[in-house]
């Protein structure tokens, strides 16, 4: 029996740096000739991508599968969370909907979808020639260790060595990892083979020390010391607490975001925020859209009615109203498109308890929410410009009314979005429009601001130094050899 090498990378908490350091391996080990494959069996993330087979699957998947240099998978992330609630989501599996789920029930359902994760990633070993697994959160986490599926449980299961990354920027970084050791069960700690360092600034020799703690109180030998990469910032972040990431700020056009509770696909405004004549501002719950923006975008939402509800309750519906009375530009992206109009129906509770509820009145559209989810990549024309269109359509709900007739693009013969008739109110369906450098350039000008940024280079040289970061200051060879480890391990098990 042929059994691919894999490694999995786990780590110490949140927002660790997982997902970074899998894309930068990916990319380190393509370019080495392998046959790469990423794999997440679980992921908790509002930020998500579409497949060519109009599948859902995390954001940092598909970055993850652009390092890879492959197209992306649902087989990738077999099954996404995508928060609706503070204890409820809707459960993605293998890129379908699968149903919406609270934090209780998933937890007695959960151990359920281990089958379909590990045919996923029985169908992508079967091609690769290593495959690179991130885990979610941590393994420390023993009140979810029963049916977990995200690390320690899946690690088993598919009888893949793991690699411990620490996050040392946060503080605490010898006792985060000794911790873990110390209350992982003894079957889950001999799938441990090693640590990683993450997001280290200054002169890496001054933890030599510190290594040396954690070997000697965990056995595990260390693999590396990654220093902080301004450049890993370029890639599209998956959590909602990366907004708070550096914007270019000496630029005098301003573009302001509201930071909506359950904000959704906010990736869709990297491009912007990386744009020389742009300020992208993330406006935080409690503080007013300045009165300076030339633009305010209400960016994608997994829950229309709720965020609408907490736009209202901060105060943000009235600060919108005051920038279009004085003239100012508003988009707004999927839900945040849907929330412009006068009136989002939802009779059967899709996004909320039944009923109807008055929208902000910007736009002459009516929107009703349906159970029919569209997921598809898109490829059409903006009417203003005649630009080329890249993006694609995850949204529940259809949407129409008297300015749908002027609308945003074009999508064959599909008209999508609408637009006022002073034309300075406009929305659409469609995610990841930033991307496409000549629509960007165009929409940019229209508003008097000179684009400057070639996008998708920008990504694939990220992508690049990420890889360099990772040969220069990670054990490569080791990681590769701890995958192979893998064949033997799951051959004794056999």
């Amino acid at each position: 029996m042929s059994v691919t090498p894999a490694l999995m990378i786990q780590a110490t908490g949140s927002n660790a740096g997982k997902s970074t350091l899998v894309a930068g391996l990916c990319r380190a080990l393509v370019r080495r000739g392998l046959k790469v494959a990423p794999f997440k069996p679980q992921n908790m993330s509002n930020n998500a991508a579409v497949t060519a087979d109009g599948g859902e699957i995390g954001r940092a998947q598909a970055v993850q599968a652009r390092a890879a240099r492959l197209p992306p998978s649902v087989h990738m992330n077999p099954v996404l969370l995508k928060p609706e609630t503070e204890t409820g989501a809707q459960v993605i599996v293998q890129g379908k909907r699968f149903g919406r789920l609270g934090a209780t029930n998933f937890l007695d359902k959960k151990a359920a979808l281990l089958p379909p994760v590990l045919d996923s990633f029985a169908r992508l070993a079967r091609d690769a020639d290593i495959m690179v697994i991130e885990g979610a959160g941590s393994p420390a986490e023993i009140n979810l260790r029963q049916g977990d599926i995200a690390n320690m449980g899946f690690a088993l299961a598919a009888h893949i060595p793991v690699v411990i990354a620490g996050d040392i920027d946060r503080g605490g970084v010898i006792a985060s990892l000794v911790g873990t050791h110390q209350v992982l069960e003894p079957d889950e700690r001999a799938m441990i083979h090693g640590f990683v360092i993450n997001k280290f600034r200054g002169d890496v020799r001054l933890f030599d020390a510190g290594l040396t703690a954690i070997s000697e109180r965990t056995g595990w030998r260390s693999l590396g010391v990654l220093p902080w990469l301004p450049q890993a910032a370029m890639l599209p972040a998956e959590d909602a607490v990366d907004l708070d990431r550096a914007r270019s700020s000496a630029a005098t056009k301003v573009i302001a975001v509201p930071m909506l509770a359950r904000i959704a696909n906010f990736d869709d405004l990297d491009p912007l925020g990386m744009e020389p004549g742009v300020r992208l501002i993330f406006v935080p719950p409690g503080t007013p859209i300045p009165a300076t923006a030339d633009v305010v975008i209400i960016p994608g939402s997994k829950s229309t009615l709720g965020d609408l509800a907490f736009l209202r309750a901060g105060g943000w519906d009235i600060d919108i109203a005051a920038h279009v009375r004085r003239g100012g530009h508003l988009l707004g992206l999927c839900g945040g498109y849907q929330m412009l109009g006068r009136v989002i129906d939802d009779p059967d509770g899709i996004d909320g308890p039944a009923g109807s509820v008055a929208g902000l009145g910007l736009l002459d559209i009516t929107t009703t929410m349906q159970g029919d989810k569209s997921t598809t990549l898109v490829h059409g024309t903006h009417c203003a410009t005649g630009a080329p269109v890249d993006g694609y359509e995850i949204h529940l709900g259809r949407s129409s009314g008297a300015d749908c007739a002027r609308p945003v693009v074009t999508i064959g013969d599909r008209p999508d979005g609408a637009i006022s008739a002073d034309g300075r109110v406009q929305g659409t369906y469609l995610h990841g429009l930033f991307t496409n450098d000549v629509f960007r350039k165009a929409w940019l000008a229209g508003l008097g601001i000179a684009s400057q940024l070639a996008y998708e280079s920008q990504i694939e040289q990220a992508l690049d130094a990420l890889a360099d970061h990772v040969e220069a200051h990670l054990d490569v060879e080791g990681l590769i050899a701890i995958a192979k480890e893998r064949r033997s391990t799951a051959q004794s098990a056999a």
